[in-house]
């Protein structure tokens, strides 16, 4: 049987005395404590209660919240309470979290992604962006100055996707055990694919870019782009990333002409950044459509915005189908302006 490094020992190989990093270290270990826990609660479902139950609105609004929101939220924050982080921001608190006062680094952090899933016993998972604690407003900072994020994943197998800046590694967790094993080093999505992830229930609120790439997707070896495209749509960040990272594939979230949808749907901070990142530094692209998500500037904690990652070939695509006018209504009589799926536009 193989032999794995563990999390602890590879973050200390990393950190390797220096201060700052050993900081990162520490509060990645104790998130990952943290995530063994949720993952002892998610696998119970039902036996640990009605977690699916709704409790309100999220604090910023815009989404339900789960009893097992909350639950989450309370085990990174006190998790974090035991790091050396000053500053919190959860999408589950409507305020940045004052935590440890003059400690080194700040966590934005999505406790439960996927929440909605809890009853269909699909995966979820807790994403954190790992920032120095430095400037005014330490987590408001673009997501290039990211020293460390991952996210956990709990599914078939609880797994921890992170990056320190070196590259994107996936480490298991042990069943029946609390460690973390090192399995998958340096991930590299591959450069092309022939797969795409999107919502096509929300195509009539599209713009007509992404409607003509999508169009054109479904148009297969006879549309333009030369080539069969399969579908996927799986509702969970956590899990269409983990598929990504693992064989490629892009995934889009578009701003759309639904209201509260028209600056995107996924939180920039604590959703998109660290995605980012990871995916960077495996090799793909991650954009709002036009601009590097990296390079975003913050505006505000739960601050809405367009997320398209994954291969990098395909994620170039879509910056070609924004620079090029495009007619969704020229391409197939299905979508056509008279069509069964007339835009909404006009």
């Amino acid at each position: 049987m193989a032999t794995y490094p563990t999390l602890r020992e590879h973050l200390a190989e990393w950190s390797r005395g220096d201060a700052r990093k050993s900081a990162v270290a520490d509060t990645v270990i104790n998130l990952a404590k943290a995530g063994v826990e949720m993952s002892r609660l998610i696998a119970q479902g039902p036996l640990a209660g009605d977690m699916a139950s709704t409790r309100g609105d999220h604090a910023q609004g815009g989404d339900t919240q789960k009893e097992l929101d909350y639950v989450t939220n309370k085990m990174v924050t006190d998790a974090l309470k035991r790091s050396p982080v000053a500053w919190m921001g959860s999408e589950e608190d409507k305020e940045a979290v004052p935590l440890n006062a003059g400690a080194p680094l700040a966590v934005n952090v999505d406790p439960l992604d996927g929440s909605s899933n809890i009853d269909t016993n699909l995966s979820v998972g807790t994403i954190f962006s790992i920032l120095p604690a430095e400037g005014p407003s330490p987590l408001l900072q673009p997501g290039r100055n990211q020293l460390a994020a991952g996210y956990i994943i709990y599914g078939p197998q609880t797994a921890l996707v992170l990056t320190l800046g070196q590259g994107t590694h996936i480490f298991w967790l042990t069943p029946g055990a609390e460690e973390f094993l090192l399995v998958r080093r340096n991930v590299q999505i591959p450069a092309a694919t022939r797969e795409y992830a999107i919502n096509g229930s929300n195509f009539r609120y599209w713009d007509d870019a992404i409607k003509a790439y999508v169009i054109d997707c479904t148009l297969g070896v006879d549309g333009p782009r030369k080539a069969n495209f399969n579908t996927r749509w799986l509702a969970s960040l956590v899990a269409e990333a983990f598929r990504i990272l693992t064989r490629g594939g892009i995934y889009l979230y578009p701003d759309d002409d639904r209201k509260g949808y028209t600056k995107g749907r996924l939180r920039l901070l604590y959703e998109a950044n660290p995605i980012a990142m990871l995916t960077e530094q495996a090799g793909g692209a991650c954009t709002t459509g036009t601009q590097r998500m990296l390079d975003v500037e913050p505006s505000s904690l739960h601050q809405r915005v367009a997320l398209v990652f994954g291969s990098k070939t395909e994620v170039e695509e879509i910056a070609h189908y924004y620079l090029a006018p495009h007619s969704p209504g020229g391409r197939s009589p299905l979508f056509a302006q008279r069509g069964l799926f007339r835009s909404v536009r006009g």
